[in-house]
């Protein structure tokens, strides 16, 4: 088979791989791809929901030499699981739900760095969107000193129903940004919680952050205008250890 450390190429590797439940980060398509195979396996990646997108030859040229017949599939470096499956388990348990949502985090090293403050702090779970993020790849689990491995990680294409979900089932949705008054330390977070952190450039989506049943942010005193997400998230993630120990 056309393997090549964490890539698949060619339309029946790609299609088996699919076909197996490989774990597939997304799909680069050549622009202007035809034919029946070509047809028959993007009904499979759409029937899956795998994120794709249609990119020059060229690009593909400089991932792979080998016969890529204009398709390759980046395979993930973790498994994704679903939170509609985690949270129960964490109540079942007996615990107070400790959950993080990343909106479109575009940098593995700022993925791994918070992974790595995550688990430490005991989070249950990190939610991702299936679309828009940075790969989870090796240098991502590098980043997050194999913290990737150990957290659940969890991709779902529609955050707004997730974060419906959440609230529904007693969880409270707090979004970190600037855009409010309160400062963290003014918060009681010893309830079912989950955390929304935005992302390097724009921060959190409007549609999101209409969502949350409150908002906190950190103080600065610098002159710098926003902390690095990673950081950010590590602050905000020990109040919650402080305050529930």
């Amino acid at each position: 088979m056309q393997q090549q450390d964490s890539i698949i190429y060619g339309f029946r590797p790609v299609s088996e791989a699919i076909k197996s439940e490989k774990t597939i980060d997304k799909i680069f398509i050549q622009k202007g791809l035809q034919g029946d195979l070509f047809k028959e396996l993007f009904f499979i990646i759409r029937q899956n929901k795998i994120p794709f997108q249609y990119v020059p030859v060229e690009k593909i040229n400089r991932i792979t030499r080998g016969n890529h017949q204009g398709i390759v599939a980046f395979i993930s470096a973790i498994e994704y699981q679903s939170i509609y499956d985690i949270l129960p388990t964490v109540y079942e348990d007996g615990k107070t739900p400790f959950l993080l949502i990343l909106d479109k985090i575009t940098d593995v090293r700022n993925i791994g760095g918070i992974a790595r403050s995550a688990e430490c702090a005991g989070v249950d779970a990190i939610i991702l969107p299936l679309k828009g993020g940075a790969q989870l790849n090796e240098d991502a689990v590098k980043s997050s000193a194999g913290a990737l491995y150990k957290i659940p990680i969890c991709r779902h294409s529609n955050l707004v129903e997730i974060i419906e979900f959440l609230k529904e089932s007693g969880v409270e949705m707090c979004a970190v940004t600037e855009k409010t008054d309160k400062n963290f330390y003014e918060k009681d977070f010893t309830n079912p919680l989950c955390f929304i952190m935005g992302n390097e450039y724009e921060g959190i989506a409007r549609e999101y952050l209409n969502k949350c049943d409150d908002a906190v942010k950190i103080p600065m005193v610098g002159t710098v205008e926003s902390l690095n997400v990673s950081v950010a998230t590590g602050i905000v993630l020990f109040e919650v250890v402080r305050q529930r120990l």
